[in-house]
């Protein structure tokens, strides 16, 4: 797409050692993938690119905004962004993703896009469950009521005895207690 040649980076011209860049991402970022559940946003990305004989190291720092939609009353709400993501590419044979943070790259690549590794990277910042910040104190209490622990001595083992079994199961009993 012609709106994402802005995040080519020319590697083959590149000198060895670090190299910076900067880009600004809105909402025409946004549109440029398919199916996107980010739809509006304003982030600033630096990108510390260091460049080897055999791979390059690349640094992403994404800071900004988000707007996203309320899970639970479909309202909108700006849900701030800050995160570093690292990934390494390696020089290979062809374009395979070995992890999520190594790729290799073929040797006479001449460049790299890194818009669909900048738009990963924001979607991992997005919770999962996505809470207008009104809701946020509400929600903390259904955490700490979920969270206490309840403990009992007795009882239960001695309960779970005295259950009558389904007989095909006395078999695999009889073979666990020995």
């Amino acid at each position: 797409m012609k709106a994402l040649r802005k995040y080519d980076i020319d590697i083959f011209n590149l000198n060895n050692g670090v190299h910076d860049y900067e880009y600004e991402i809105d909402s025409s970022f946004f549109e440029s993938f398919e199916d996107s559940y980010i739809q509006k946003g304003n982030l600033k990305v630096k990108l510390a690119l260091n460049k080897s004989e055999t791979l390059l190291q690349s640094s992403f720092n994404i800071e900004g905004v988000v707007e996203l939609i309320c899970d639970r009353s479909l309202e909108t709400f700006d849900y701030e962004i800050n995160t570093n993501n690292n990934l390494i590419f390696k020089y290979g044979q062809e374009y395979i993703e070995l992890t999520d943070e190594i790729i290799t790259i073929p040797q006479n690549a001449q460049k790299i896009n890194v818009a669909q590794y900048i738009y990963e990277f924001i979607g991992l910042a997005v919770p999962m469950k996505k809470l207008h910040p009104k809701f946020k104190t509400e929600e903390d209490e259904f955490e700490e009521a979920d969270s206490i622990l309840i403990y009992s001595t007795g009882g239960q083992e001695q309960e779970e005895e005295n259950k009558e079994t389904d007989p095909r199961w006395d078999i695999l009993n009889k073979l666990k207690k020995e």
